[in-house]
């Protein structure tokens, strides 16, 4: 990318045009002198570090007045960066196509922590508004001056600032500072990552104001990625680039005692890289990499089988020791209230291992050069990868530049950063560029999984059928046993395989929901690994970190409930609900799928076919979702289609309607993928779940037929996450569908024909 091609758009020639001044309109000329005291306080031609108390860490005027916004996140498929720039554009007064969004790229952005818990508008835009914001400000107040005119009289129009009382009288943002850099401190938080805040003097502007914000535009880049015009990672290539493989242990927990290098002699430039229990090969040609990888003799350390038999996983979970508990939310006296209770009703529900399943296996190209390290690669989190190279490589985090370039897709901690680690020990081995890809079998069987978990939820109920008191405590497998980016050697496979000291992380978390229970506990418990190191079991964050399970259970169990008292389960959950903006996602779901108030299950159904409806909702860092799932069962196969979706969601304000409501629908599919067919199996040696055979997931033929969102605009309201709270409530509203249509209540995900059948019989 060249960012400038011009030191500054203001040459002496140009600026010495009229007897040593700059004519910017007709009958307005501007002193020399005047220009350059402006330019020296505003502008430079130099950049300033990159830091985020600068305001060139986020906006630049380029020569030609486009503007380039610099983006410490990324965009996993959503087109944020389409929303990113409306927000630039309106703040800035400039039009929409005139703004390019640079993302990921640590060479000319800032740590705001990537692609991260649905924050990127939320906080990502929230800081590029405010940096576009103060801008602006600049600009017209550089243009007060050079036009002799007050800031109040002044008006921008497509990066043109006029005088409102003389239109003659103008001047263009390219003009004031176009090719040359802001100048201008921000007082910022000294924070980095998703919090970092970095406002000036300026405040953005009122929503009645936005002409921009708000609109539903298309994103552009969809058709030059499916017709092979964009590059993704995998198509990135470097001169004297070598192309790596890793090898992984059939056993988990295994290292490498014993290698014959002779076994790949007859394999042109193949070499070894082992160190510990790290072992790759490299080799001048990619399927030399693979036949050497395949053909390589290695004795592999004697070790007991890590895993207990998948059967027994959840046995293993209640049993297991706690390693940390904690209580997020608790009221009331609930030991008392139970103790006293007319009624009482427990449940619990269970939910598996999953894999992330991107599209293909992460890739990384690393390249180690004159002391600078590059590395290409499509994670999420570009800082942290960069943070994670220098201390994989023992360089200086400011010799590291990483370039965000998509991937095969993410939506947590998947593979991607643990390859751009081990091609980056890969690189500094053998003294030359890598491009390491990962296999079909180990971007499946070894990316980072979501974590299984039980859920055990009960009620008191008194003699009216009022719940008095709530008790829901999830245990499970920790979501961080790996953070969610590899910022550290001991959360990546490279660091852990090169044997770094531990340092598993432990948490989960608790429903996010409104039901005002008089008294009420909300607990997580989390567990040890089942494998401390190198475990193809690993757990971390996979979309809305451990919230579709957490609700699946919580939602579900409030059905139950609302079955147990015979009350329709909208009618149950608005006598508890209290907060207006949760009671008006779940009111419009209703309303707009045209719900029938009645109890669960249905009556009037017999044969092999059969329907139901079910609700589910959930909150999610200030958004709202509700869904009310209709599917299709066939008892006889145990197949389910989750036929229709009518999702109202709440996310404030809204920046781009046609964006959001894509996103809605792609968690929609990823969310039915991940109730009725994913889990990953693995026997006592290792994952088994190794390419879409042994890991299904939901195919084009059962993708459902109909979505219909109804967005709940709140302008006034400051924009909070849409990337993963739709995803949320799904499995509990087809859970409750189920239910609904056959009165058998399944507690265990995923809902795969085998199991649906058994539980139907």
């Amino acid at each position: 990318m060249t960012k400038f091609e011009h030191s500054s758009a203001f040459t002496r020639r140009s600026v010495l045009l009229g007897g040593g001044a700059l004519v910017v309109s007709v009958g307005a000329a501007v002193s020399l002198d005047t220009l350059l005291s402006l330019q020296a306080a505003y502008a430079q031609g130099a950049k300033p570090p990159l830091t985020p108390d600068q305001l060139s860490s986020y906006i630049a005027v380029n020569a030609d007045g486009t503007v380039s916004a610099f983006f410490g996140k990324m965009d996993m498929g959503h087109g944020l960066h389409v929303a990113i720039a409306q927000i630039v554009a309106d703040e800035l007064d400039v039009p929409f196509k005139s703004v390019k969004v640079f993302m990921g790229d640590t060479a000319n952005s800032v740590n705001q922590g990537g692609a991260s818990g649905s924050t990127g508008i939320q906080y990502g835009g929230k800081q590029m508004r405010i940096a576009a914001a103060e801008a602006r400000r600049v600009l017209v107040e550089m243009a007060c001056a050079l036009l002799s005119t007050p800031v109040e009289q002044l008006k921008v129009n497509d990066g043109v600032v006029i005088s409102g009382a003389d239109a003659t009288k103008r001047i263009s943002y390219a003009q004031m500072i176009g090719g040359k850099y802001f100048n201008v401190q921000l007082d910022w938080n000294k924070q980095f990552g998703n919090t970092l805040y970095a406002p000036g003097k300026a405040q953005p502007k009122k929503p009645s104001e936005h002409k921009i914000v708000g609109q539903p535009i298309k994103r552009e880049d969809v058709g030059p990625k499916v017709f092979a015009q964009e590059d993704f990672v995998t198509d990135v290539k470097v001169p004297g680039m070598v192309h790596g493989r890793m090898i992984r242990p059939a056993i988990a927990g295994a290292v490498p005692v014993k290698i014959d290098e002779s076994s790949i002699k007859d394999i042109p430039g193949a070499k070894v890289v082992w160190d510990k229990g790290f072992l790759g090969v490299v080799a001048d040609k990619e399927w030399d990499a693979i036949q050497a990888a395949q053909t390589l003799k290695v004795e592999w350390s004697q070790v007991d089988s890590p895993f207990p038999e998948q059967s027994s996983l959840y046995d293993h979970i209640r049993k297991a020791s706690v390693r940390k508990r904690s209580v997020d939310k608790e009221n009331g006296n609930v030991d008392d209230a139970f103790k006293t209770a007319a009624k009482i009703i427990e449940a619990e529900y269970e939910w598996p291992f999953q894999s992330h399943a991107s599209m293909g296996p992460a890739c990384a190209l690393v390249e180690i050069k004159d002391g600078q390290v590059t590395c290409w690669s499509g994670t999420q989190k570009s800082h942290f990868v960069q943070e994670g190279l220098a201390l994989t490589l023992d360089v200086p985090v400011d010799k590291v530049r990483v370039k965000y370039t998509p991937g095969a897709g993410s939506y947590g901690r998947n593979d991607a950063d643990d390859c751009a680690m081990d091609a980056g020990v890969l690189a500094k081995s053998v003294g030359k560029p890598v491009r390491l890809q990962y296999m079909r079998e180990q971007g499946t069987g070894w990316d980072p999984k979501g974590p299984a978990s039980i859920h055990k939820a009960r009620a008191a109920l008194d003699a009216s059928g009022k719940i008095t008191a709530y008790e829901f405590t999830s245990k499970g497998f920790s979501r961080i046993d790996v953070n969610t980016n590899g910022g550290k050697p001991h959360d990546t496979l490279a660091g852990q395989t090169l044997g770094v000291a531990l340092k598993s992380g432990d948490g989960f978390g608790v429903p996010a929901e409104s039901y005002a229970f008089d008294n009420k506990r909300m607990a997580w418990e989390t567990i040890p690994p089942l494998l401390d190191r190198a475990s193809p079991l690993r757990s971390a964050h996979l979309r809305d970190p451990v919230g579709p399970q957490i609700h699946f259970a919580s939602e579900s169990f409030i059905d139950e409930v609302a079955a147990a008292v015979n009350a329709d389960p909208i009618e149950f959950r608005l006598r508890y609900i209290k907060e207006p903006r949760d009671i008006a996602v779940i009111k419009a779901a209703a309303e707009k799928a045209n719900w029938d108030t009645r109890v669960s299950p249905r009556r009037d159904q017999s044969g092999n076919k059969v329907s139901g409806r079910g609700i589910a909702y959930s909150q999610r860092n200030g958004t709202r979702v509700a869904i009310v799932a209709e599917v299709d069962i066939d008892r006889s196969s145990g197949k389910i289609w989750a036929r229709k979706f009518t999702v109202a969601h709440d996310c404030g304000q809204i920046i781009n309607p046609d964006g959001l409501v894509k996103c809605i629908e792609g968690n929609i599919v990823q969310g039915v993928s991940r109730t009725l067919w994913e889990e990953v199996a693995f026997d006592r040696k290792s994952v088994t779940s190794v390419d879409w055979l042994t890991y299904p997931i939901l195919d084009i033929t059962e993708t459902p037929a109909e979505v219909n969102v109804v967005l709940i605009n709140h302008p006034d309201i400051a924009p909070s996450g849409a990337g993963e709270p739709s995803i949320r409530p799904i499995a509990a509203a087809i859970a409750n569908a189920i239910f609904d249509a056959t009165g058998v209540r399944i507690r265990r995900v995923p809902f795969s024909p085998d199991r649906v059948k058994s539980a139907l019989s």
